[in-house]
């Protein structure tokens, strides 16, 4: 006599995810099938599930659910939840705090289970107040804790910025090196699509946050790899992680809370003769795919990923890659004139590789989200076509280049 929505409920739950938290709900008496499964929720640390559960449709409970709340070996977030894991079974002095991060384990599941595991004083939850977020992991960093302090989204990071650019950038110059707090902001960005909690204010915050290290993996083996050496050092640093990446499936490292990703040095993606291609975050899996297009033109590109904006490339290892090249293209998800515009002052003036002749171009989103009134004008760099034709529009340019070089040569000659 069970519809087939509770049949649902009771399959999924009966299996082996569900069995610890199914016992413990008949031995307190909740054996009506709709009470046991808002019992099951709720201890599955899923709160903001449960007042809603009931009425989703079973397609949206079987796929969203596993997919997303359970282990699913693999997954972005699971390399970010055993990196935290380890650095938290070692390191007493480690405590992480936001909004939504105890409890539940962050929106996107990186902290799951770990406030039980290590008490709600190392990890707990915050009210919606950005600006005191900062304020408090500046206060426990300068007294000897290494905090992780999470602002939700990067769009919310505009909220702090007086206290991080005022107050964290600039202490260790203020006073003289005499004082210093090595803070983490962990934010989540560059979701590429959507109005909300899709900004990529990149450019505000490199200028902003001289002082930081600002990094900006691809994914969340990067992004752990990065959180291990900023605790192993003394220095703030805002780590964006892509905010799409959670669900991808990556490898699982096997030695968590210990490797490192060496900050300011890039990474060669995929090597290439015809341009260099560089970007970060999660417009570099748009590239990859464009890269497959490319290739029926016989183009070959070098995509190098930058992973940290400041410090940007110490090695030079993209006035290297444009030596050989001799054409630059920086993908952002940022404005025109953002980060892009930064990117190309680090490689055309500060590397000065202007003196090989190098072609630059740039793409980036084509509006900003936050300006207009009409959210339909808001357009991310999500399409692979686009940065598809503006390479066949480089490849042009040069050729036209080398062309004008060949005739000038041969009038000279002629004289």
């Amino acid at each position: 006599g069970l519809s087939p929505q509770t049949r649902l409920y009771r399959s999924f739950f009966l299996d082996e995810l569900g069995q610890d938290y199914v016992r413990t709900a008949r031995a307190k008496g909740l054996t009506e099938n709709r009470v046991l499964f808002k019992h099951v929720l709720r201890n599955a640390m899923i709160p903001i599930i449960t007042n809603i559960g009931l009425a989703l449709p079973s397609v949206f409970i079987g796929s969203f659910l596993i997919e997303t709340f359970f282990s699913i070996p693999g997954l972005g977030r699971e390399v970010l939840l055993a990196n935290f894991d380890a650095v938290f079974s070692k390191d007493p002095r480690v405590v992480a705090f936001g909004e939504d991060l105890g409890n539940i384990g962050d929106v996107n599941q990186g902290f799951a289970g770990l406030q039980a595991k290590y008490g709600e004083v190392r990890i707990s939850d915050t009210g919606i107040r950005e600006a005191t977020i900062a304020g408090q992991g500046i206060g426990l960093a300068m007294r000897g804790l290494r905090p992780i302090a999470e602002i939700q989204y990067l769009d919310y990071l505009l909220y702090a910025l007086q206290i991080l650019s005022d107050d964290l950038s600039t202490l260790h110059y203020r006073t003289k090196g005499g004082q210093k707090a090595p803070l983490i902001i962990r934010t989540r960005g560059h979701r590429l699509e959507g109005i909300w909690h899709s900004g990529s204010p990149m450019g505000v915050v490199i200028n902003a946050l001289r002082g930081m290290n600002i990094l900006v993996p691809r994914n969340m083996t990067q992004a752990a790899g990065f959180y291990n050496t900023m605790l192993a050092s003394d220095e703030p640093a805002l780590i964006v992680e892509c905010l799409n990446g959670y669900r991808l499936k990556e490898k699982l490292p096997s030695n968590a809370g210990e490797y490192r990703i060496p900050v300011g040095v890039p990474e060669i993606i995929q090597e290439g003769t015809d341009i260099t291609v560089v970007s970060y975050g999660s417009t570099l899996r748009v590239i990859q795919e464009s890269i497959k297009q490319l290739q029926q033109f016989s183009i070959s590109v070098e995509l190098i990923d930058v992973r940290s904006l400041v410090p940007f490339d110490i090695h030079h290892m993209i006035k290297a890659s444009i030596q050989k090249t001799n054409r630059l293209l920086v993908v952002d998800e940022d404005v025109p004139g953002g980060a892009s515009a930064f990117i190309l002052q680090q490689i055309l003036e500060v590397q000065q590789a202007f003196q090989y002749h190098c072609v630059a171009w740039q793409v980036s989103a084509s509006r900003n989200p936050t300006h207009g009134n009409k959210p339909h004008l808001s357009e991310h760099l999500r399409d692979e076509a686009r940065i598809h034709a503006v390479v066949l529009q480089v490849q042009q340019h040069r050729r036209q280049q080398l062309r004008q070089r060949r005739r000038r040569r041969v009038r000279t000659h002629n004289r």
